[in-house]
């Protein structure tokens, strides 16, 4: 037994048990939450529960909706689910589909995650004959004017994308196109939940129009999302154009879901060992 631990594996700091205890009880909620909610769910003193959440908010890792009075996960919280998909596993499991989903539709795909307002790439799959993207591994790009990005703040709760967009000063900008404010970002983060899918034209790269389908884990959280980008003429918008979008939506989101179901099926196989 590690000396961090009594001998009945009772933690001996505490402090940081209930910390992370915290994390992972906002981690499972729908959304931000009431304190009180915290301490009866966990059974740490209210008291106690204030004093965490004040240095949980210090260091990012929760926002505090005071308005609401209740606690959300924060910006760092976000960035260390990032670092984990970096580390492969998520990666490894949308490699195939990904090849699988470029082989059907002739068109690049991509696949990202939430890293604080950000997305980052973790996969990309690129077309034949197709044009070169910025969107390589590594690369990080606003969420807000990326079709994964929104596909995946379209399946946050509301109050949690307004902790990460609260005013005009979140907003950053690439070709002059794109939300600017938070009420912009909410019809389109509405229009994404409506049809099931998001999309994005020009706001990344003039010319690139791209379809985004969130991938969600087993708590209905968006894990990442599924992306595919193919050129179009700037400012077209005629009706091929659109059919052509609902048709790479419905092929993406059948994508999307055997990911999940791979996330499912990888997470059970953990969970037996």
């Amino acid at each position: 037994m590690p000396d961090d631990f009594a001998t009945d594996g009772r933690p001996q700091v505490p402090a940081a048990d209930q910390t992370l205890r915290i994390l992972s009880f906002l981690a499972r909620q729908r959304g931000p939450v009431p304190a009180r909610t915290i301490a009866t769910g966990l059974g740490i003193p209210r008291s106690s529960v204030y004093h965490l959440l004040a240095a949980l908010q210090h260091h990012q890792f929760v926002v505090h909706l005071p308005e609401e009075r209740r606690w959300g996960l924060g910006i760092a919280a976000f960035e260390l689910a990032g670092g984990y998909a970096r580390q492969e596993p998520l990666a490894r499991l949308g490699r195939p589909v990904l090849a699988d989903l470029v082989d059907r539709t002739r068109e690049s795909a991509h696949l990202a995650v939430m890293h604080g307002r950000d997305v980052l790439y973790i996969v990309e799959e690129r077309a034949a004959r197709r044009p070169a993207l910025v969107t390589d591994v590594g690369v990080r790009l606003p969420a807000h004017l990326t079709a994964t990005g929104r596909a995946m703040l379209a399946a946050l709760p509301r109050e949690q994308v307004r902790a990460l967009f609260p005013d005009a000063a979140a907003f950053a900008d690439r070709t002059g196109r794109g939300p600017r404010r938070p009420a912009e970002l909410r019809e389109l983060l509405q229009q994404a939940r409506s049809r099931g899918y998001a999309t994005e034209d020009g706001e990344v790269t003039l010319g690139m129009r791209s379809i985004g389908v969130a991938v969600r884990d087993h708590a209905g959280w968006p894990a990442a999302a599924i992306a595919i980008t193919w050129p179009v003429s700037p400012g077209d918008e005629s009706p091929e154009i659109e059919a052509r979008a609902g048709e790479l939506a419905a092929t993406a989101a059948a994508s999307a879901a055997e990911l999940e179901r791979r996330i499912g099926r990888a997470g059970r196989q953990r969970a037996a060992h």
